[in-house]
């Protein structure tokens, strides 16, 4: 689809991965869901390619459009590609950080559908996630067989909006007949334990067993109470039935794209959903997937939560960089990043370099894309990409898929498909055994990645992690909660900050998941919005009900 054109039906672009009429449910003409068993008996034969950044900037770095982009350079040059994409939430779209449909040349449509609502599932998640909430309440308000501990009760509520003041409340006042009085909170419905389970679940009744093994609070003798025993899985998964099969979109030239599953890989796993990519690789030559944020947090968070349920094997990375990167984390103010500043770009390269170094721990091969902006020089980018060769001794190229689309990013794309046709130097892994103890876990990744000198556990923390262990979910992988904006717990410390300490304020069992959750720092489950949000800036034409941005237009 060029500009001026209209997007293609989307039962033309199914067509094309060789899937038939029967298998989509339509959301309207450009969107619909697709039933992934229509390739159960299918092999895997695409090859896998993870889209991750350096840490985050005000700026951005343009992740989601590079994934696009580099979609659509792959589908340029011959090959079958696909895009899994994450779903965008209402909370940055709302916020700050704006929506995760691409933008310029490299975006999807229909963009602000997308955006907006979509086909349901960040709601039915949300749904599901507080329909288990009150079944909790009215247990403990009709008497609470179970012998729940008002104290210990771990789930919390969750809505789709950046809301700081839902982050503590008391539930239950105004006398017994509305309930137990109890504390309690919001999260964002992203950070949900049931958006994870619908992203890691490999079908239905996997899905359906993850939500009974959710752990909703602890008896006054410490006993786990889990949904199963409240009866509420069934509902649960009643709730979701739909929102477990992908979502088929297009970018504007044509590429299927499959949006599904939640963003934040700073306080969840901030991958998209495994039915997605699991479906994808059996229906395409090449599937281009991204992680969230930074390769210390999504990428690690891909490789070691998702890659490991879902026994994937990536073939390459490509790490997402800008020039404006380089001068934040070399100590530019926010007003210059647009400016050249060769000094600031040699400091910033240490940030670059660590996760150029994050992405080889798991033997994974990796290529820097310098996602161009206007005001980037030839001689500055030039300075990088060689820069990139000659020290880290890896392949960059600087990409500008924004402004000119697929042509923009063909050399990149090119370079993968001789990576594919060559010998794998290593063999992917993990970062961590099952066996390792929880604490070794996460002091693992602090060490490893982060460059922290050790992992602070702050009041019961050691020992909740003990008694994670001795209840037998020792050996779930760990899921760290920290800041996007810095390897280390402080959103402040920009570069490559060395033998820092990482603070751990709390730990959450999300045993339907999966995994154990680690809070660093004053990391928040449920985000604030700024001073200025993004809302103020939205509007809808009333005679054609078209979606209006006053900061695009």
């Amino acid at each position: 689809m060029l500009k001026g054109e209209a997007p293609a039906p989307i039962a033309t672009v199914a067509a094309a991965l060789g899937l038939p009429t029967e298998a989509l449910f339509h959301y309207g003409p450009y969107i619909a869901k697709v039933d992934p068993r229509i390739a159960a008996e299918r092999p895997r034969r695409g090859r896998l390619v993870l889209v991750t950044a350096m840490t985050p900037t005000p700026a951005g770095e343009g992740k989601t459009t590079t994934s696009i982009g580099l979609a659509d350079g792959l589908r340029r040059i011959g090959l079958r590609a696909v895009a899994c994409l994450r779903e965008p939430s209402l909370g940055p779209r709302f916020g700050a950080k704006g929506g995760a449909t691409g933008g310029g040349r490299s975006r999807i449509e229909p963009s602000w559908r997308i955006d907006l609502h979509f086909t349901g599932d960040m709601h039915a998640v949300g749904a599901a996630h507080n329909l288990l909430a009150a079944l909790i309440d009215n247990h403990l308000h009709g008497g609470n067989g179970l012998g729940l501990d008002v104290r210990r009760i771990a789930w919390r509520r969750v809505v789709d909006m950046n809301d700081r003041a839902l982050r503590h409340l008391v539930l239950g006042l105004g006398g017994p007949t509305h309930g137990v009085p109890r504390e309690g909170g919001f999260d964002i419905t992203p950070a949900s334990e049931v958006m994870a389970i619908l992203c890691l679940a490999r079908d239905l009744a996997d899905l359906r067993a993850r939500l009974g093994r959710i752990v909703v609070g602890q008896t006054r003798d410490r006993r786990r109470v889990t949904a199963e025993e409240l009866g509420a899985a069934g509902a649960m998964a009643a709730l979701l039935v739909d929102a477990l099969c992908p979502n088929l979109v297009q970018s504007r030239e044509g590429t299927p794209v499959f949006v599904h599953g939640g963003p934040f890989a700073n306080i969840a796993h901030g991958c998209n959903s495994l039915v997605a990519t699991d479906l994808a690789l059996r229906l395409a030559d090449v599937v281009v997937t991204e992680a969230g944020f930074g390769a210390d947090l999504g990428a690690e968070k891909f490789f070691d939560i998702k890659c490991r349920v879902g026994g994937l094997v990536p073939d390459a990375a490509v790490l997402v960089a800008t020039l404006r990167a380089l001068r934040w984390h070399g100590g530019a103010a926010r007003e210059a990043l647009a400016r050249e500043d060769a000094e600031a770009e040699a400091r910033g390269f240490a940030n670059l370099a660590r996760h150029v170094a994050c992405v080889r721990r798991f033997g994974v091969p990796v290529v820097v894309a310098f996602n161009r902006f206007a005001s980037d020089s030839d001689a500055a980018l030039a300075r990088a990409v060689e820069r990139c060769r000659r020290e880290l001794r890896v392949e960059a190229f600087v990409c500008e898929h924004f402004a000119r689309g697929s042509a923009g990013i063909e050399p990149l794309a090119r370079h993968l498909r001789e990576l594919f046709a060559a010998p794998r130097a290593e063999p992917f892994r993990l970062l961590y055994e099952d066996d390792q103890p929880l604490f070794a876990k996460i002091r693992t990744i602090a060490t490893t990645l982060y460059g922290a000198a050790e992992v602070v556990p702050e009041g019961r923390v050691a020992r909740e992690l003990e008694e994670l262990e001795e209840a037998g979910f020792g050996r779930l992988p760990v899921c760290i909660a920290k800041t996007q904006f810095s390897f280390s717990a402080d959103p402040a410390r920009r570069g490559a900050p060395e033998d820092h300490l990482l603070p751990i304020r709390e730990v959450r069992l999300a045993a339907g998941a999966g995994f154990v959750v680690a809070i660093c720092g004053d990391i928040m489950t449920m985000p604030g919005l700024p001073r200025r949000p993004a809302a103020l800036a939205i509007d809808v034409d009333p005679t054609t009900g078209r979606i209006l941005s006053r900061e695009q237009n």
